[in-house]
């Protein structure tokens, strides 16, 4: 009996054994036949589906960056109206196109839809028109490198965004980060090459996991659109400020050295700076940069399939998928990983919010000593702890991720700018009393983003009614004439072996 048993447990061995070797060999055999190509990429492809014969799941994968359903503490993958939470922003950005919309970045399925539809870039009816330049496309889509091969780099930033709404088509995809050849992570976007040569570095040097970063860095970043390189006086150029540094001190100064301003606040009369979005440079101060940890291993973790493991191209926010993000490190439970998370955010989201309302009135406090009188030199420091006040601010809210990325940097951005902002609205009062205005100057309903942007001057009705127009009447000829010059774009098909 003994022995009967010992032989059907070694049958049993045997069997999954055997089952295991078959699986194996089954894996490898899928594997080795996975990525068979079926077209031949060539040049820049800007269209992600050409792509998706060849490498079907990672194709999959990004299509659900189309999924909007994801909503965290603060943020979240949909259109949220972020001024309408905010309203104190409409003061801040008075007289720039961020006072008329502003909404959360959806996946990067929409950035040339977004791009399109938001009333920032106006509602040109003709080509030329319209006041943004079509170095705004620069990271929305494949289709801009590919234009950029095709007319040159200073010529392409030297046209209006209305003049390539039928050539920027495709959104944000495989040819923006994909040596079509080789599949190597690449550097689609002269701006951060150029960035790189500033601070005498060699962004070729860099290593692959490097790489899973800078790729996202060509658009993840602070920038600004400089006007006057020699021989190039009629391109908007898409440029990095990082020659004297990534931190928000160092990006300050580059542009007081150059005497750069976005903008004139039509209120304070401060020349202002917008910040972008300088996720690269916030997280390059982070512990997981310290730690080797780049863009990709969170927002674009490794994933199995089918016995492939292969790299989600599901960009989107770590929360939403917290056991690839973030376990492969972390051995907490996921609600004390995400506890850890909004409890950040949400110190630094108290700091900013009482921030920006004290930015806000010291921009009406400004206006009020103009109109009584003050002069140039009595406003030179007050409008310059403005600029750097709002600066700071900026930097830190317009960075998504940055509570996270780096709380303690972010912390120590709104500090200081809390203190500049205090110590000018100290000027300003005395200031104001000079000019014998003693009392405390009437502010705005704060909590009103309508109301304030009838405040500054905005007519958002007008705004709408033209946009809807532009996107019922041109877009619908733009998307037309796209889809007639893909057709006329031929793939060759690669022969089976």
């Amino acid at each position: 009996m003994k022995n009967w048993m010992l032989f059907g447990i070694t049958a049993i061995i045997v069997f999954l054994l055997a089952m295991l070797a078959y699986t194996i060999m089954d894996r490898k055999t899928e594997a080795r036949f996975a990525y068979q190509p079926k077209v031949s990429l060539k040049g820049i492809e800007p269209r992600d589906s050409v792509w998706g014969l060849n490498y079907p799941r990672q194709y999959q994968s990004y299509q659900k960056t189309a999924d909007t359903t994801f909503s965290s503490l603060y943020n979240t993958s949909g259109k949220k109206d972020v001024l309408a939470d905010n309203p104190e922003m409409v003061i801040l950005w008075a007289g720039y196109a961020f006072s008329k919309d502003y909404t959360h970045p959806r996946g990067h399925a929409y950035a040339v839809e977004d791009i399109r539809e938001t009333l920032r870039t106006g509602a040109p009816m003709e080509a030329g028109e319209g006041p943004m330049p079509s170095t705004c496309w620069t990271c929305k889509s494949p289709d801009v490198p590919r234009l950029m091969n095709e007319v040159g780099v200073s010529e392409y930033y030297s046209k209006k965004w209305s003049d390539l709404g039928s050539e920027v088509v495709n959104p944000i995809g495989c040819a923006d980060c994909h040596n079509p050849e080789t599949m190597n992570l690449t550097i689609t976007r002269p701006a951060l090459i150029e960035a790189f040569e500033a601070m005498g570095k060699d962004v070729n040097q860099a290593s692959h996991q490097e790489m899973r970063s800078l790729v996202c860095a060509q658009c993840h970043v602070e920038y600004y659109f400089d006007k006057s390189i020699p021989g190039k006086e009629d391109a908007q150029y898409l440029t990095f400020p990082w020659k004297d540094g990534m931190d928000v001190s160092s990006v300050e100064q580059y542009y007081d050295n150059i005497d750069f301003a976005d903008w004139v606040h039509p209120l304070s009369k401060a020349r202002m700076i917008k910040a972008q979005h300088p996720d690269y440079e916030l997280y390059s101060l982070s512990v997981h940069a310290k730690r080797g940890v780049s863009c990709a291993d969170c927002h674009m973790p490794y994933k199995s399939e089918g016995g492939q493991k292969f790299t989600d191209h599901h960009i989107g926010s770590p929360l939403s998928n917290v056991e690839n993000s973030c376990f492969v490190c972390h051995r907490e439970k996921q609600s004390d990983l995400v506890s850890d998370v909004y409890e950040r955010q949400r110190k630094i989201k108290t700091g900013t919010a009482k921030l920006q309302r004290l930015i806000a009135m010291a921009h009406i406090e400004a206006a009020k000593a103009w109109e009584l009188g003050a002069d140039a030199s009595d406003m030179e420091d007050i409008l310059k702890g403005i600029r750097h006040a709002q600066w700071r601010w900026d930097y830190a809210v317009a960075s998504h991720g940055a509570a996270f990325h780096a709380p303690l940097e972010t912390s120590t951005i709104v500090t200081s700018a809390t203190g500049i902002i205090q110590e000018t609205r100290i000027n300003l009062a005395r200031l104001l009393a000079d000019l014998g205005f003693t009392q405390s100057v009437e502010m705005p309903d704060f909590s009103d983003k309508i109301a304030l942007q009838e405040y500054i001057g905005l007519d958002i009705p007008a705004e709408k009614s033209a946009k809807e127009t532009f996107l019922d009447q041109v877009v619908p000829q733009w998307l037309k004439e796209g889809k007639a010059r893909e057709a006329k774009m031929e793939v060759e098909t690669v022969s089976s072996r």
